[in-house]
């Protein structure tokens, strides 16, 4: 596996190189551009917070809602954005897989780099939420934040490349991770926090990778204090699906071009 991830370090310029033709392909027709990157958060977080603090309320402290939920739906987006394109980026890319020879994995990778820069924007107004809220920040909480960043990355490129492979051969994977992506989404702290988790679940609630990723954002970026317990959880199965992502994907990437 070594000199696999060695010979994908040295396809580095061809990754960049598909990232950038689909960021271009993603915006070049479009009205609002870049701006559809905190459109879908945005609207997202609006919807919630009216429904929580107006309908359903839901006690997040001294944090506001429309704070506390953005802080979790901007990685989210991040998450079920990449997944969709990554599962896609082979089957969509057929011509290639079949007729030039490069690393494979290179086309799931660019779909999450393309998402990547998508969720950096996205940040940017979570910043200007925080600032705007008066929300403390320490610099020794925000030196977790590429540790935590890194681990959502190793669960997504998993992920992805599982997934990425299996849509080459069964073309039910798309709806599917629709339905799998939605199960998820209420099954993570994102409209609620975990203390609303009844105690006795928690521990296999925290089996959730996407439960220690987004407390770790919020602890950091709410409370100025560093990532619990359940942040080292999430990147143990971070990895886990990492490498065996990558094992599946490459176990069967000799098939690809014979079936696409």
């Amino acid at each position: 596996m070594l000199k696999q991830v060695g010979t994908l370090y040295q396809s580095s310029d061809l990754i960049w190189a598909w990232t950038g033709r689909t960021i271009r392909g993603r915006y070049q027709q479009s009205v609002l551009g870049w701006l559809w990157a905190v459109v879908q958060p945005i609207v997202t977080v609006a919807i919630f917070t009216l429904i929580f603090t107006r309908f359903v309320p839901v006690d997040t402290g001294d944090v506001p809602y429309i704070l506390f939920s953005y802080v979790a739906v901007t990685p989210w987006t991040f998450l079920a954005t990449s997944l969709a394109d990554m599962s896609n980026s082979l089957v969509m890319n057929m011509d290639l897989v079949t007729k030039i020879y490069f690393p494979r994995e290179a086309l799931p990778i660019a779909a999450m780099l393309a998402r990547l820069l998508d969720f950096a924007i996205a940040v940017v107004l979570l910043f200007a939420m925080i600032f705007y809220y008066q929300t403390p920040l320490t610099a020794a909480s925000l030196l977790y934040l590429p540790a935590i960043l890194a681990i959502q990355v190793l669960l997504l490129i998993g992920l992805g490349f599982a997934l990425a492979a299996l849509n080459v051969f069964f073309r039910d994977v798309q709806p599917l991770l629709t339905l799998g992506l939605q199960l998820w989404f209420y099954l993570s702290p994102i409209i609620y926090p975990v203390s609303l988790v009844p105690e006795h679940l928690r521990t296999l609630y925290s089996l959730n990778p996407m439960v220690g990723i987004l407390e770790a954002y919020r602890s950091v970026l709410l409370h100025g204090e560093p990532p619990n317990i359940y942040l080292a959880i999430s990147a143990v199965i971070s990895i886990v699906f990492f490498f065996g992502g990558y094992w599946f994907f490459k176990r069967v990437e000799f098939q690809f071009a014979d079936i696409v």
